[in-house]
């Protein structure tokens, strides 16, 4: 079985996002990262987030705002931090605190500098089949990888395991651009087992430790592990059992180094086509 590991495709990704930056002539792109309270998954992501983009030669921003604040307080900066010219990406953490409405962020937010895909407006685009929109980074770091492994999409039959907006449903509208015959599964899914059975590739999205074992797969399957848990002892693990999949599957994105590495890579990447629509 292939261990289709993510650093092989952040390389990938900032090759590309090198060239970019070069016909920028200098240009340094900046993106704006708001964070409401101290939320110590938003914390964790941000932190990978401002690393990342450092690594690939791009500026970050934080507007941190206290667990507290007022919708008036929030809302009225949120739109000067949009409007902001010396901004080309904005990357909203949430969940936000209940007084906050987040579908009132999520429709404010500037699609052109939407980098994870939370607008309405870049939802419509994917749902669409359009690529000039920003698909949600996690979504699009399981096509990134398919691309960068070669992994063959073009009329195999896709299973997705999970109905999210910003994973498992995206996911399955980014397969089917690709001219993948998908299948949209999650955890009530009647017969997963044998639904699953039918992949030949796999993508993983429910949230449930471990949920997927060898009995979910068939021989020669592509297995994308998009999910982060922890499992009994308290290690990281993703919503598929490696155990016993070497013999079986083709390949396997692994939990950590596996897709969750890819996915700010995305957002560094979106920011740089964001300043590049702009610019050029």
């Amino acid at each position: 079985m292939r261990e289709l590991t993510g650093q092989q495709v952040v390389d990938a990704i900032r090759a590309e996002t090198e060239k970019t930056l070069e016909a920028l002539g200098g240009y340094v792109p900046t993106l704006a990262i708001v964070r409401v309270g101290e939320n110590v998954p938003q914390l964790s992501y941000e932190k990978g987030a401002k690393k990342r983009m450092q690594n690939f030669g791009l500026d970050v921003k934080t507007f941190v705002f206290p667990e507290d604040v007022t919708p008036e307080v929030f809302f009225q900066r949120f739109r000067e931090i949009n409007a902001d010219s010396a901004i080309d990406g904005v990357l909203l953490l949430k969940p936000l605190p209940e007084q906050l409405d987040v579908r009132r962020a999520e429709q404010m937010i500037d699609p052109e500098k939407d980098l994870d895909g939370i607008s309405p407006v870049n939802i419509a685009r994917v749902f669409a089949g359009e690529e000039a929109g920003f698909a949600p980074c996690t979504a699009e770091a399981v096509m990134e990888t398919l691309r960068t492994y070669e992994v063959p999409v073009h009329g195999k039959r896709a299973v997705v395991v999970g109905r999210s907006l910003v994973v498992g449903r995206t996911l399955a509208m980014l397969l089917l651009r690709d001219n993948a015959t998908v299948t949209i599964c999650h955890t009530q899914t009647k017969d997963l087992k044998e639904e699953c059975k039918k992949a030949e590739i796999l993508a993983v999205a429910a949230g449930r430790a471990k949920l997927i074992d060898r009995d979910y797969v068939s021989a020669g399957c592509v297995i994308l592990d998009v999910g982060i848990n922890a499992d009994e002892n308290g290690n990281l693990c993703g919503d598929v059992n490696p155990e016993g999949l070497s013999d079986l599957a083709a390949a396997l994105t692994p939990v950590p180094r596996g897709i969750g590495a890819v996915t700010t890579s995305v957002l560094a990447k979106h920011l740089v086509q964001a300043a590049a629509r702009r610019l050029l």
